[in-house]
């Protein structure tokens, strides 16, 4: 398949691409690039992540000091692509940077959240005109119905690109202990205090169990001390849920790989669901809530509760904590699933494939 010569990524404003540091978008965005890609972001004061060649933006002194920040972005984007004149440009999660910027050159935009939540995209009309302008792709078969919204009228061309797991590099050889996890963003959108009210309802069944929170309110080390956290705080503590805090990416799929069953109780339609996808690759048994692409990444793999429903999350733990023969059928299930559906070499193609079609699409919107 025919590379496409230079590609520059650009990353959400908040990302941050440093080891660490990193969130979800910069860590796939990291192992996916080519040696010739370039990713550019805000400026960071560590290490870039491997993976492409990091540039962090620089703010033309021609911009008003007090222009809003998207336009500030914006400006910095502009100047970094009439730097580096690349061949296609991929905005992730900014339709409405991805909108204008098609206008100069190939743009493929891919969503990794409700496209119906971000600016330039609330609207049906607007969905559709950047849907017509570029290559629009999403990283769930969730995230493209909403993009969509059972609009006929949209091109036939808006892609999936799932997100991917390298196997290879995931921990091996750990054995399993009495550990139930919940590793992710400690917000009441990731359902942690379900995971909390739920586990105060067993765990006096099963005194040779332990419950740990990995995370914090944000990514990175540094994260806010926010009241909800110190609230979930509190009844973590009379619930015996041991709280560890903010972790690096390593540690946390080191702790997947030991615990016995991953819980993923998300109240918010989760657009993708990387946290339930990563403890498949280590080989744990996933409890998750229905809600959003959770169903569509797990399969038949993993236990699904109602979100919000600490009751069933609590059933769901007896469950399993009460049958081993299941914990080891289900982690077994759901490595193979990862393996197949979600590895990084299908993803390395496919990113090639919607690489060509993004400016395929570009070529035939020039001869129209």
């Amino acid at each position: 398949m025919q590379m496409v010569d230079k590609v520059m990524t650009i990353l959400p404003p908040r990302e941050i691409y440093s080891e660490g540091h990193a969130g979800a978008i910069s860590l796939l965005v990291s192992r996916l690039a080519e040696d010739n890609d370039i990713v550019v972001g805000n400026e960071i004061k560590t290490p870039a992540l491997t993976g492409g060649k990091f540039v962090g933006l620089s703010y033309p002194p021609y911009v008003p000091y007090l222009a809003p920040l998207s336009l500030k972005y914006k400006m910095a984007c502009l100047h970094a692509i009439f730097a580096h004149k690349p061949s296609l440009v991929e905005v992730h999660n900014k339709p409405d940077l991805a909108y204008s910027l098609a206008r100069l050159l190939p743009v493929r935009l891919i969503l990794h959240n409700d496209p119906q939540t971000m600016r330039g995209a609330k609207t049906p009309q607007k969905r559709l005109r950047i849907a017509q302008k570029l290559l629009v792709c999403g990283v769930s078969e969730w995230v493209v119905s909403r993009f969509k919204d059972g609009d006929a009228s949209f091109p036939p061309d808006i892609a999936i690109q799932h997100n991917y797991l390298d196997m290879a590099a995931l921990p091996k050889g750990k054995p399993r202990v009495n550990t139930v996890l919940f590793a992710g963003r400690v917000v009441a959108d990731k359902g942690v205090d379900v995971f909390v009210q739920a586990w105060a309802q067993c765990r006096n069944l099963f005194p040779d169990w332990e419950a740990v929170i990995i995370g914090a309110d944000r990514f990175g080390p540094h994260s806010p001390e926010t009241p909800f956290l110190r609230a979930l705080r509190k009844e973590a503590q009379k619930s015996g849920v041991t709280l560890l805090g903010y972790q690096s990416h390593e540690d946390v799929l080191n702790a997947m790989r030991q615990a016995s069953i991953v819980v993923v109780p998300s109240r918010w339609p989760e657009p993708f669901g990387m946290t339930a996808l990563e403890a498949m690759g280590c080989g744990a048994a996933v409890i998750a809530s229905s809600a959003g692409a959770l169903p569509e990444v797990v399969g038949d793999t993993a236990i699904l509760v109602e979100p919000g429903n600490e009751t069933a999350l609590s059933d769901a733990l007896k469950n399993l904590m009460n049958n081993p023969a299941l914990r080891k059928e289900l982690g077994h299930r759901a490595q193979l699933r990862a393996a197949h559906f979600f590895n990084l070499n299908a993803a390395r193609h496919r990113l090639h494939e919607l690489r060509r079609a993004a400016i395929e699409k570009r070529e035939k919107l020039n001869r129209d």
